[in-house]
């Protein structure tokens, strides 16, 4: 089953207190009981109160914003629970070893003789070490390859594997022990369930992830898919031409026994849209992965582009050629029906089109071309949008562009953490528009001092059927021109200027 909502309540299975460490001390008996102690007490004392304020950022959970109960982050900075150095990261022949100290993901890495059994949802690794007479499984390891580990339902509608470290028993006929296919390079195991069908989550939880465990493979590595579905490799099939060099396998549809002498099952995150440069081989960061999307669309974008000249010319033949006009910085409105729509978009346009942009309005749906959009933001100086998982869409811009997200009420905190910041890893210039009350569709349908209003905190503190229900579901904006306005010409001002700075460059 795919899933398509994107706010999952953490409060069920998380349950996180508050703990200023500042006062971490403060009320244990140990660290203060006198006034005036004798010199080796106060020693004692003094010993006591540095191992409390040294150990407490460890002892003790971190703050938690109230929206990180509701929004699926699982937590504020993932890269506070990732180790620099994997205990996996070195793993000698016949190993199975799972890591599973990360909060978003289990990653487990075999090496040796490895076989695939898809009818058991099994991976074998033969070893031929001596267990006693008899004895032919000595260990095994489950795991689902999904990157919401913190998340118990979603994780529940994801194939499970059962990694087994297996010795074969030479007086019986094994016949998983055969081999169908054998690859001389290694492979990795995910699956492509859970939430895939949301452009955020394909990126978020599914292709960044496989980025970031695959291209220190430079790829000479076979994808190995659980849930496999031809329309997702359609969709990303020129990406996956720049992660790996071989067709991926369908590990349920396809029976033979794949053979690996390496394996990676389960894939790594970093955090929201991000790359941590510091966890990677060559310091790469979210940019690199752009430089992926850069090569897998450029091909599809040449050939749109030879046959939009192509009718230019057969046209032109046909029709006086128009003076051409100086071009004109680009606008892309990426455009929503339905909940958190914007109401004025046509006046919209048209502002924007008479402070000097030349603008393009585009709808995604689950069945757009993913080339033709790339095409779109990434030949645009600015992006508008509303908070949503289309928004995953910057990725296309080039760093330097200007992305406006514009933020309805009770998703501050949301589209900070998953849109506004990492924009700002990728180099965009982020603008956040929170809107104002009056700019929300529900200031029509409350008084203007209820908490839906006046405090979306309250609302959301109450549970995530609330701010589905009332600020995701229901809540549409209607932009104030007059404000939104100041932010238009800033960009369009930063847009001309950076453009005059670069023709100069280039004419010198």
């Amino acid at each position: 089953m795919v899933h398509y909502q994107r706010y999952i309540q953490l409060r069920k299975v998380v349950n996180v207190t508050y703990v200023d460490e500042e006062d971490a001390c403060v009320n244990m008996s140990a660290c203060n009981k006198r006034s005036k102690p004798k010199l080796l007490f106060f020693l004692l004392f003094c010993t006591l109160l540095s191992s409390c304020l040294l150990l407490s950022p460890h002892l003790l959970p971190f703050p938690t914003s109230p929206l990180s109960l509701i929004y699926p982050a699982g937590a504020e900075d993932e890269t506070l629970s990732v180790s620099k150095t994997s205990p996996c990261s070195s793993v000698s022949n016949g190993t199975i070893c799972c890591d599973r100290s990360s909060i978003r993901s289990d990653v487990c890495v075999m090496k040796g003789d490895i076989r695939t059994h898809s009818s058991s949802f099994s991976v074998f690794l033969y070893t031929s070490k001596n267990s006693g007479a008899g004895e032919q499984s000595l260990r095994q390891e489950k795991i689902r390859p999904y990157t919401r580990k913190w998340e118990p339902s979603t994780m529940a509608t994801i194939d499970e594997l059962t990694l087994i470290d297996k010795k074969p028993n030479s007086s019986v006929s094994d016949d998983r022990h055969k081999c169908d296919v054998y690859h001389d390079v290694p492979a990795v195991f995910f699956s492509t369930g859970g939430y895939t069908g949301n452009v955020y989550h394909e990126f978020n939880d599914g292709l960044i992830p496989l980025y970031i465990t695959s291209q220190k493979y430079n790829k000479k590595v076979v994808f190995v898919i659980l849930e496999y579905h031809d329309w997702w490799i359609t969709k990303y099939e020129n990406l996956l031409k720049h992660l790996s060099d071989f067709e991926p396998i369908d590990f349920s549809g396809d029976k033979r026994t794949h053979c690996f002498s390496d394996a990676i099952v389960g894939l790594n995150i970093h955090n929201e849209l991000a790359v941590d440069s510091s966890l990677m081989d060559g310091g790469k960061t979210i940019k690199d992965f752009r430089d992926i999307l850069d090569k897998g669309y450029r091909p599809r974008i040449q050939g749109l582009i030879f046959e939009e000249e192509h009718e230019k010319s057969q046209l032109n033949k046909r029709i006086k050629p128009i003076r051409q006009q100086p071009e004109k910085p680009k606008l892309v409105i990426i455009s929503r029906n339905g909940s958190r729509e914007i109401l004025n978009e046509n006046l919209l346009v048209k502002m924007a089109s008479k402070i000097g942009f030349s603008v393009t309005v585009v709808k995604p749906q689950r069945t757009s071309e993913l080339a033709k959009i790339y095409r779109e933001l990434n030949s645009s100086d600015v992006m508008i949008g509303v908070h949503g998982a289309a928004m995953t869409h910057f990725l296309f811009m080039k760093p330097g562009s200007v992305f406006i997200q514009v933020v309805p009420l009770g998703t501050n905190w949301a589209a900070e953490t998953y849109y506004g910041e990492p924009a700002k890893k990728l180099g965009l210039r982020y603008i956040g528009y929170e809107i104002l009350p009056r700019e929300s569709s529900l200031y029509d349908e409350y008084e203007s001092d209820d908490p839906v209003l006046s405090d979306p905190n309250s609302v959301n503190d109450r549970g995530w059927e609330f701010t589905k229900k009332i600020y995701l579901d229901r809540q549409k904006v209607r932009l104030n021109l007059v404000r939104f306005r100041k932010r238009l010409i800033r960009s369009y001002i930063y847009t001309m200027t950076k453009k005059n700075t670069n023709d100069m460059v280039r004419s010198q």
